[in-house]
């Protein structure tokens, strides 16, 4: 396990997309995540794009398309990621269909990609949400690969809505050594300690997505 004490609070703050995904949230909630990642000197707000659009000053806006099963129609999660950034998102977290990923049906996978990539070109970054925990090694492997010749700004290891689990140091790790730092790293479902997010960045991790970020960081070093 990674020593939470060797990173600052704010080094990690500044890598944390603080994240309200929940079916239930309210603009009020909305709202106060904004403000609650104010005061944390968080890099971005992930929120569902129902919620679109929001003023978050000082943030980045990220959102979801195709979320969280990613059996959408691709034609349905490029409308939803456009419509998304037209709303003022930066960030776009787009869920894969596991299904195909599973099956080996790599081209449908990098098919699906590139069109959530085509709908919104330079606009937005892309991010691919592989559900990590729901893959054998060798589909996490492919799947990476994919989405990098599908023209990904980062991987993401999970949903963490799916019920085989959230973001695992191995899995980052793999992921990892597949992009090679051509890509960025996204780890996010299930971490809600700060040993295990020290963990993840020292297994790859650019990226932390968090609904406890506030949790989190309070065991690292102010």
């Amino acid at each position: 396990m990674a020593d939470s004490a060797s990173l600052s609070r704010a080094e990690v703050a500044a890598v944390i997309d603080h994240t309200l995904l929940a079916p239930e949230a309210t603009l009020a909630d909305v709202a106060a995540l904004v403000e609650e990642a104010r005061a944390l000197g968080v890099y971005a707000i992930c929120v569902s794009p129902s919620m679109l659009p929001v003023r978050a000053p000082g943030l980045v806006l990220a959102t979801v398309a195709g979320f969280p099963s990613g059996k959408h129609h691709s034609l349905v999660k490029g409308a939803e990621a456009r419509l998304a950034v037209d709303q003022g998102a930066a960030e776009v977290d787009m869920v894969i269909d596991v299904g195909a990923a599973l099956a080996g049906e790599y081209n449908a996978v990098l098919a699906d990609i590139v069109t959530v990539r085509e709908a919104i070109a330079d606009r937005a970054v892309l991010k691919v949400i592989i559900e990590s925990a729901a893959l054998p090694d060798d589909a996490i492997v492919e799947v990476c690969r994919v989405a990098e010749r599908a023209g990904a700004d980062f991987v993401k290891t999970s949903t963490g809505f799916h019920p085989a689990g959230g973001a695992s140091a191995h899995a980052v790790r793999l992921m990892a050594e597949t992009v090679g730092g051509r890509l960025g790293i996204k780890a996010s479902g299930g971490i809600r300690t700060a040993e295990a997010a020290a963990e993840l960045i020292a297994a790859g991790a650019t990226r932390l997505g968090l609904s406890k970020s506030r949790a989190v960081l309070e065991g690292f070093p102010a």
